[in-house]
């Protein structure tokens, strides 16, 4: 029994030697200009994988958003945290955060761009193109909803703490995505009014979709570094981060698994 027991834990031993969480960044175009976005994955799993896309806060592609990243690939996906500004740029000034975030939505450009990002992730080794997701931050959440009103052939998408555009009109009936939003009951910057359109947008579709709500919950609920930005609104809470990712994982065994 000793022999079949040190054989055993030798070989649970090297798997864990083997495996391992690989990063690296990738270029890629859009019109003409460079983005830079970061992709992680297990090594260990051959098989092809369900991918996920990582949209950034409205700080830009920060250590957040590649932890991020690395966390959904310790859980089995290939994930890719896209660069929505170009360049890879990110700022810690709200002033800064803000000109870049009005150049996307002035422009229209949330769809664009987020498109482009999946389409590197459906290109990469490893990924599973028919089980593709998104997740998104603040103005990564934005995104992830724009990107469902598209159209786009994403199976599922989550807004963690986002602005909740409604969908229009032409918009409800090519979603193709499942929708989960993850939301503060307390966050200052969805007023009541945006609310109620996105939930008459979304009731007005046949789409599948929830939102939850948490209580005691500002913006920016998932970042443990919230509280260090002198924002009014921002807080993080650590109860409402647990909740949440774990609503994101029970989302995505259902409709990626």
């Amino acid at each position: 029994m000793r022999i079949g027991w040190i054989g055993l834990m030798a070989f649970v031993w090297a798997g864990v030697i083997h495996a391992e969480i690989v990063t690296q960044t990738i270029k890629y175009p859009i019109a003409g200009k460079s983005y830079v976005g970061y992709l992680a994955y297990d090594d260990s799993i051959k098989e092809p994988r369900p991918g996920i896309v990582v949209f950034h806060e409205w700080w830009g592609l920060n250590d957040f958003a590649r932890s991020k990243a690395e966390a959904l690939a310790e859980l089995g996906y290939v994930a890719f945290a896209a660069d929505m500004y170009g360049k890879g740029m990110a700022t810690h000034d709200p002033e800064q955060a803000g000109q870049w975030y009005t150049e996307v939505s002035e422009n229209r450009a949330f769809r664009k761009r987020a498109q482009a990002a999946v389409n590197v992730l459906k290109k990469q080794a490893g990924v599973d193109p028919k089980r593709i997701g998104a997740i998104g931050f603040c103005f990564g959440g934005t995104t992830v909803l724009e990107l469902a009103y598209s159209g786009a052939d994403v199976q599922g998408v989550v807004s963690f703490h986002g602005g909740l555009t409604a969908p229009g009109e032409a918009d409800r009936d090519q979603i193709q995505s499942a929708i989960l939003v993850l939301h503060g009951a307390q966050d200052p910057f969805v007023k009541p009014e945006q609310l109620e359109a996105f939930e008459s947008g979304l009731k007005a579709s046949s789409a599948d979709w929830q939102l939850v709500i948490y209580g005691n919950t500002l913006h920016s609920f998932t970042n443990p570094k919230a509280d260090s930005v002198d924002m009014e609104g921002l807080a993080y809470n650590p109860l409402s981060d647990r909740r949440s990712w774990a609503a994101m994982q029970q989302f995505f065994d259902e409709v990626l698994r």
